[in-house]
């Protein structure tokens, strides 16, 4: 891959920063707003957003609680950016049981914060924009290592496919400039 594919591929992760916990709104957001905020986020990054439809699927599966009010909460909100990540190398029923242990160990705003910070330091270190991933948080719990397990796997289906669109923008530019050479020498 050039420099010019593996630069534009680190664009996207360069700017990436997912709200921290006291940054998600406070007052409720319905679905459709939901939605739009989760992929205001994650719009850079990843292919797959979260749409309304989704995001009701994972209520009727129980890895979120029912909206109330027809309001989700930055709790609820804030699970949603945690499935939105993992989906892609979770299943639904390891999502579930990898939210209930969140659940189970640490506060919803430490377990947030904490996988934000981690996603941000892996990225930066998988797309080669740090040298080596900072050591985050005190503890080293099973449940800390599973966590950044996942999020490594994540980071590199992340950086396989922006290598991967970058090659074939590449290829596709190449393949005009091409044409249009080929073009330009039958007008001659």
């Amino acid at each position: 891959m050039t420099d010019e594919c593996r630069e534009q591929a680190a664009s996207a992760v360069r700017s990436f920063r997912l709200p921290r916990y006291r940054e998600i709104p406070e007052v409720g957001l319905y679905l459709e707003q939901t939605a739009k905020y989760l992929s205001e986020y994650l719009g850079g990054l990843m292919e797959n957003g979260m749409t309304a439809s989704m995001i009701s699927n994972y209520v009727k599966k129980r890895l979120i609680e029912s909206p109330r009010k027809k309001q989700y909460g930055r709790e609820q909100i804030a699970d949603l950016f945690f499935i939105a990540v993992m989906k892609s190398v979770l299943s639904l029923d390891d999502l579930k049981y990898f939210l209930g242990i969140q659940r189970e160990t640490y506060p919803a705003e430490r377990a947030y914060n904490y996988f934000c910070e981690e996603l941000e330091n892996i990225l930066a270190f998988v797309f080669a924009l740090k040298e080596k991933p900072e050591e985050i948080g005190k503890d080293s719990s099973d449940e800390k290592l599973l966590l950044r397990s996942a999020i490594i796997a994540v980071s590199y289906k992340i950086y396989l496919e922006k290598c991967f669109d970058a090659m074939r923008a590449g290829a596709e530019a190449e393949e005009k400039r091409r044409e249009r050479k080929k073009d330009d020498d039958t007008t001659a």
